[in-house]
């Protein structure tokens, strides 16, 4: 246990290395390219739950997504539509906590391949905009991660020290509503930072902080009703010790969207 803790932190460093060089040091559509290589990088680890028959499958949804990624970009230069693209992501985000509630076990390819697109493709948006439209783009994508992956460590240490109650146990056995409220309580201290450094109202920052949280445990116990659907553990080897792209980004996808919604609604972000 103590190797594979020392391994998770180790690849938790490069990773956070990795990011702020990438923030800091690309302008900001080389940063949206990459977040675009990640992202398809997870649909690729995605289509390992369709259970399609073979790679040229697979590879045909990656090509999926990469188009609805041009599509979505395109149709946020309007800002109605955008909210409305923001806006069904939320309302998908609450269709997926039903489902994981009341129906985990009814999964089929077509409904994991489309709870695929409607998780990536808003994820992506809403971190490409945020890095674009709002004067410090940069510092806000930065935040996003921070936010949820604070909140994910939270969960992950209060869960082992004092995790009694399982939150979602036909889904992931592991989690506990003691992590929960672990996390949300490690994130709300990231809020109330984020309140100070950009300079929003706390009153309004925090709830929309810990509402994105909510969501990004949403988006991360989709991912985990799908690998059981498929029989995995992981979504991949790419990260020693944190599996693979989905498994460090599926609390994202539904944190990100209802975040830039906010902040958007807030005014923050035009």
């Amino acid at each position: 246990m103590a190797e594979t803790l020392r391994t998770r932190v180790f690849t938790a460093v490069v990773l956070a290395a990795v990011l702020l060089a990438i923030l800091l040091w690309l302008p900001p559509w080389a940063t949206v390219a990459v977040m675009a290589l990640l992202v398809l990088a997870g649909a690729w680890e995605w289509s390992a739950f369709l259970q399609l028959p073979g790679v040229a499958l697979r590879a045909g949804y990656v090509l999926l997504v990469a188009a609805l990624l041009l599509v979505a970009w395109r149709i946020a230069a309007s800002a109605e539509w955008r909210r409305l693209l923001l806006g069904g992501a939320v309302l998908w985000w609450l269709i997926a906590l039903l489902w994981i509630a009341f129906a985990p076990r009814c999964v089929a390819p077509w409904s994991a391949a489309l709870a695929g697109v409607l998780a990536l493709v808003p994820a992506w948006l809403a971190m490409a905009w945020l890095r674009v439209a709002p004067p410090r783009g940069a510092e806000w994508v930065l935040f996003a991660f921070v936010l949820v992956w604070v909140a994910d460590i939270g969960a992950f240490f209060f869960g082992r020290r004092f995790g009694r109650v399982r939150l979602a146990p036909e889904v992931s056995p592991g989690k506990t509503w003691e992590g929960v409220l672990g996390g949300i309580a490690l994130s709300a201290l990231v809020a109330i930072a984020g309140s100070l450094w950009f300079h929003v109202p706390l009153a309004e920052f925090l709830p929309l902080c810990l509402t994105a949280v909510g969501f990004s445990i949403i988006g991360d116990l989709t991912e985990s009703l799908l690998k059981r659907f498929a029989g995995v553990k992981d979504s991949g080897r790419v990260f020693p010790g944190h599996g693979g792209v989905m498994d460090r980004i599926d609390s994202l996808t539904g944190a990100a969207p209802v975040l830039l919604l906010g902040l958007t609604l807030l005014g923050v972000v035009r």
